[in-house]
């Protein structure tokens, strides 16, 4: 599958993040709403968009259906880092941060994918977050994004304190001359899906449920990048991906496909999260991996093949929670188990799969 690059502009400059899911157009990508090369008119939706779910989706699909109508480009109003986040360090309250589906490359990826023709990505801070409403709309919609339609969830807060709402908003856009609408919620089988409910799931080790929510495979993807190299010391070579926040929403050892290291996904073995096992004054201490061992290893890669390349690992089933080794022995024999209860989850799925052809 070949590589596709997302171009963002930062300060006047384009960059790209490439991805290996193809996207469905290039959307542009902007880091504040300060640029030339954004459009002078737009169609505009504001949130988060963790996981970008079947509720995103559905949301992303009216909105473009709307930019069309108007003959202006879509654009979809997200922050980085969550404000939550941002509240969670400010207070020193840790346990006030969500725990994060998608790190931000991959929600941009899934965000191009949904046809959306440009993303800004405004930095939630000091100054944004004491922004009272009526100038979020005057500076951020009306002067930065050239609003002329603007599309909210049926929760929808913004400024100060969360002192603005949709009544607030769309009595704006009658003043200052866009549109409002606001979507219901969108449920799946009698469940309202939301980023909290994809959260829960992923926290049961509920793949089967995440993937019903997403409407696809729960994945993370990245740059392979080095580790301590111990895998490969015990015969399980391992390729590690960053996942760049501190508290994921799942974590544990996982039945996975690799994509982008050969033809066809390769299926593997992960482990997401600390490594309790490992000393954690190691090369990658501190940070959350995705280490991933491929039950077959590519022969043409080679044993340095797969870094620095841009791969996507699709968590398809839970073995079991992170647990902590008493000696590189156990560890060994542990994750012996687990290659095992890989092999037997994608031997089960196949004679699934062989049953409902039948």
């Amino acid at each position: 599958m070949a590589d596709t690059a997302l171009p963002v502009r930062r300060r006047g400059r384009t960059f790209a993040i490439k991805t290996i899911t193809p996207a469905a157009q290039a959307m542009q990508i902007f880091r504040g709403f300060h640029h030339p090369g954004i459009a002078p008119a737009s169609a505009v939706t504001i949130g988060n968009f963790d996981g970008v779910h079947r509720g995103h989706q559905a949301m992303l699909a009216l909105l473009n259906s709307e930019a069309r109508h108007r003959g202006v480009p879509s654009c979809v109003l997200t922050f980085e880092p969550h404000p939550r986040d941002y509240f969670a360090g400010v207070t020193r309250k840790p346990e006030l941060a969500p725990a994060r589906i998608a790190t931000l490359r991959d929600k941009l990826t899934e965000l191009s994918r949904c046809a959306v023709d440009q993303c800004v990505v405004l930095p939630f801070d000091a100054r944004l977050s004491s922004q009272v409403p009526e100038d979020f709309i005057q500076q951020v919609l009306v002067r930065g994004l050239g609003a002329r339609y603007v599309l909210v969830g049926d929760d929808f807060r913004f400024g100060a304190r969360r002192a603005g709402d949709y009544a607030m908003l769309d009595a704006s856009g009658a003043r200052l001359g866009f549109d409002v609408a606001r979507m219901n919620s969108y449920e799946v089988h009698g469940l309202r899906v939301s980023s909290s409910a994809v959260r829960e799931a992923l926290a049961r080790g509920d793949m089967e449920g995440v993937g019903a929510l997403l409407g696809r495979p729960y994945s993370i993807s990245g740059h392979v990048v080095h580790g301590r190299k111990l895998g490969r010391e015990l015969g399980f070579r391992t390729i590690n991906l960053r996942f760049s926040h501190w508290k994921p929403a799942a974590s544990g050892i996982f039945a996975v496909l690799v994509h982008g290291l050969a033809d066809a996904p390769l299926q593997g073995v992960a482990n997401l999260g600390i490594r309790p096992s490992l000393d954690p004054g190691d090369v990658n201490g501190g940070r959350v991996l995705l280490e991933t061992h491929c039950l077959d290893w590519p022969a043409g890669l080679g044993a340095e093949g797969g870094y620095g390349k841009i791969i996507r690992v699709d968590l398809l089933h839970k073995l079991h929670d992170e647990l902590k080794y008493a000696s590189l022995d156990a560890l060994t024999a542990g994750i012996r188990r687990d290659c095992d209860d890989a092999r037997a989850f994608f031997a089960s799925t196949r004679r699934q799969t062989t049953r409902d052809r039948i």
